[in-house]
């Protein structure tokens, strides 16, 4: 077997990682090449095995017993890509559940009290609990300073009153980081961070979304959900900062999932086109098919490296690597759907049909153009970015 027929690895961009980098991303790989069919475990027995894995350390801070990062409240971004790259070859929902482990523990890293860290994170690192982020809505996307979700301050507590939907985990995570304003006369300034237990009265699971890909989603509420003030996650108002940090963080790091599920289809590509026979010779035989294959291959490694390339600016301690991230997310996401459908089309028939590996890669790509920021909205980030103050 050669190289891309073994899963992604750290190995061939070396000059991006450090050398504890590597068991990590061979674990991942190991765990992703086994066989997982379409109709998977649930998400808890997948979290577990995770966890068994040794990947989940990559979601906490070192304090809590996860990497050897360079600050202990810090998670390590190239580490995170790697092990989403290699579960995004094997499959979408292993690497939903370790995205979610992460995105939904990420603002306890930021700005959690020891007392909240030590009483959630231990049971995300060991695949106890699943972890949630809250804060799409039905009118509340992208312009997240819009959500319309609110927290009231009643006495020394607070009482939360809105919606959330297409929240992954939902109905069956064991805390959920929600953001609501507690000041919607200030706007997103007033947007403050919680964290909601499902056994808190006033939480509501209003039911899952069926998605074209397996996915645990859903839509939950908050009538009347009182919390105590010590499940205020960093200061009031701070929640708007807390969010665009986690997805800031975390942008380029789906872009790697997407980095893996089009690295699976150009494996299951280059096997097919070797293997399928017509006119008396392997397709792959045929220029215009080793043209496709050309293409594939080079999107996929142009796109690996502006992914790394964030992720590795992130773990050197720069503020904020809005351009960058952007751009990897954005490129990453959208060749990856490229790269998929071109596999599609090289396997004929079989390319369709339900339950083939393109077929997957197929419905499970889409999403990934869409959630933590649009390819549309990328594009506007970069070219924010790009302009002066003010615009052209």
């Amino acid at each position: 077997m050669n190289r891309r027929a073994c899963a992604p690895s750290s190995d061939d961009l070396t000059f991006f990682f450090d050398p504890w980098h590597a068991p990590l991303a061979e674990a991942a790989r190991t765990l992703a090449m086994e066989d997982w069919p379409e109709e998977q475990e649930d998400a808890h027995a997948v979290a577990r095995r995770l966890a068994e894995a040794g990947l989940l350390r990559a979601c906490v801070p070192a304090s809590v017993g996860g990497l050897p990062a360079r600050d202990p409240d810090a998670i390590d971004v190239r580490a995170v890509c790697l092990v989403r790259e290699a579960l995004g070859w094997g499959s979408g929902l292993l690497d939903t559940v370790f995205a979610m482990q992460g995105l939904g523990s990420f603002p306890l890293v930021l700005a959690g009290t020891v007392a909240q860290q030590e009483e959630y994170l231990p049971a995300v690192l060991r695949g106890e609990s699943l972890a949630a982020f809250a804060i799409t809505e039905p009118e509340a996307g992208t312009d997240v300073s819009s959500l319309s979700t609110v927290a009231r301050r009643d006495g020394d507590a607070w009482v939360l009153d809105g919606e959330k939907t297409f929240i992954s985990n939902a109905g069956i995570a064991g805390h959920y980081v929600v953001f609501a304003n507690a000041d919607p006369s200030k706007g997103r300034r007033g947007i403050t961070a919680f964290l909601v237990r499902p056994s808190d009265p006033g939480f509501v699971f209003k039911g899952s979304i069926p998605m074209m890909a397996d996915h645990p989603i859903g839509t939950i509420a908050f009538e009347g959900c009182r919390l105590s003030d010590d499940r205020r996650l960093g200061a009031v108002g701070d929640g708007f900062r807390i969010a665009m940090s986690t997805l800031d963080a975390f942008r380029s790091t789906v872009g790697a999932a997407s980095l893996g599920m089009a690295r699976r289809a150009l494996d299951e590509s280059l096997d097919r086109v070797a293997k399928r026979r017509q006119f008396g010779k392997a397709i792959a035989e045929f220029q215009t098919v080793q043209g496709y294959l050309a293409d594939m291959a080079t999107e996929l490694d142009a796109a690996r490296l502006l992914v790394f390339r964030a992720a590795w600016a992130k773990d050197q301690g720069a503020a904020r690597v809005t351009l960058e991230a952007s751009m990897g997310k954005m490129f990453a996401t959208e060749a990856a759907q490229r790269v998929i459908d071109r596999a599609v089309q090289l396997h004929g028939g079989t390319g369709v049909v339900r339950g083939v590996a393109v077929e997957r890669l197929y419905r499970e790509i889409r999403a990934l153009r869409i959630y933590e920021g649009t390819t549309e909205i990328q594009r506007l980030v970069i070219a924010g970015q790009l302009l002066p103050r003010g615009g052209a």
